[in-house]
């Protein structure tokens, strides 16, 4: 019996470390998919510097532009906990997205916060000196590139955006979202202090 015993746990170590060796290998070719989609969306404004796995399921990666629109950018790729059974389940079970953050300085301090989704602006000031309209603009078109989350603040990093890594399923597609992550930097610049 003990016996029996010692062969299910031993089976069962050799199931998990196949499964974790598996999905991790797995993660990071969407990894290398993930950053060759970034490097060719920067098409020559920029740049993938260094990268490295945070986690088995957690990629960052520091990016280089020439121009002053975008300083200290980087993002972070989150996959599903793949390698780890019960939280690639719990992950699952919650329906939660992979996600590409992409986060850069905006060479000046953005003179407002702006946290969306949602339709609130937040902000530390009492009255605006500056219309918020390009900002606005930039994020209705940002709506429609699965953009999950846009955040603007005067606190590096002083711009981020969050998009489903499935809305960037190719190199077009990474571009596309490249493009309009500068035009929302550009409208943040009008408003610079």
């Amino acid at each position: 019996m003990l016996q029996l015993a010692a062969i299910d746990v031993i089976g069962a170590v050799a199931v998990l470390v196949v499964w974790y060796f598996a999905f991790a290998a797995s993660n990071r070719r969407k990894g290398a998919v993930a950053l060759r989609w970034v490097q060719s969306a920067c098409a020559g404004k920029g740049r993938v510097i260094d990268s490295r796995w945070i986690t088995s399921s957690r990629l960052y990666a520091r990016l280089q532009f020439p121009s002053r629109g975008f300083e200290n950018a980087r993002v972070t790729v989150k996959f599903h906990p793949r390698p780890l059974p019960i939280q690639w389940f719990l992950s699952y079970w919650h329906k939660q997205k992979e996600t590409l953050t992409f986060e850069a300085d905006l060479g000046g301090s953005p003179s407002f916060n702006l946290h969306e989704p949602g339709p609130v602006i937040l902000t530390t000031r009492t009255h605006w000196k500056q219309d918020p309209t390009p900002e606005l603009n930039a994020l209705m078109s940002v709506r429609q590139q699965d953009v999950l989350q846009v955040r603007f603040g005067p606190e590096s990093p002083q711009f981020s955006a969050t998009v489903a890594l499935d809305a960037l399923s190719d190199a077009g597609a990474a571009a596309g979202f490249l493009h309009t992550l500068r035009e929302l930097a550009a409208g943040a610049s009008a408003h610079r202090q």
